[in-house]
This record gives structure tokens, C-alpha cells and sequence, in this order.
């Protein structure tokens, strides 16, 4: 049974391609992160933008009523 040393080619070989896989691992995982953050935000704003929007209809239809002198209960 032959042990590899650091010395061998190929136990260098090896262990560069071992951490060439995890280096490539832990990227994939920082982009899916990072892709994932910016969804996150995105979806935020989008939320936030529909809320000032419905808010600002409901204020703009109020106005609209009060000047029409709707009697209309809700």
C-alpha cells in the first residue's frame, strides 16, 4: 500500500481539484444568496409601491366623492 505524499503529483493534483469543487461550491451558493436578496428586495418595493399606490386611490376617490357629495355608505 503506497501513501500519497505532498510531494506526489498526483496526491497534488488531488487536492487541487478537491478544492477547485468547494471553492466552485461555495460561489454557487453565494450567487444563489445573493440572487435570492435582490428578489427578496425587489418584491419589497414592488409591495411597498402597490400599498402607496392603493392609498393614494383611496384618498384620490374620497376627494372624488366629497366634491361630488356622493352620499354613498360604505
Amino acid at each position: 500500500m503506497s501513501v500519497a505524499t505532498p510531494s506526489d503529483p498526483r496526491s497534488r493534483t488531488a487536492w487541487r481539484l478537491a478544492l477547485l469543487c468547494i471553492s466552485l461550491a461555495c460561489t454557487g451558493c453565494a450567487v444563489v444568496a445573493v440572487a435570492d436578496a435582490a428578489i427578496t428586495v425587489a418584491a419589497t418595493t414592488v409591495k411597498v409601491g402597490a400599498t402607496v399606490v392603493g392609498a393614494a386611490v383611496d384618498v384620490g376617490a374620497a376627494g372624488v366623492r366629497a366634491v361630488a357629495g356622493s352620499d354613498d355608505d360604505k
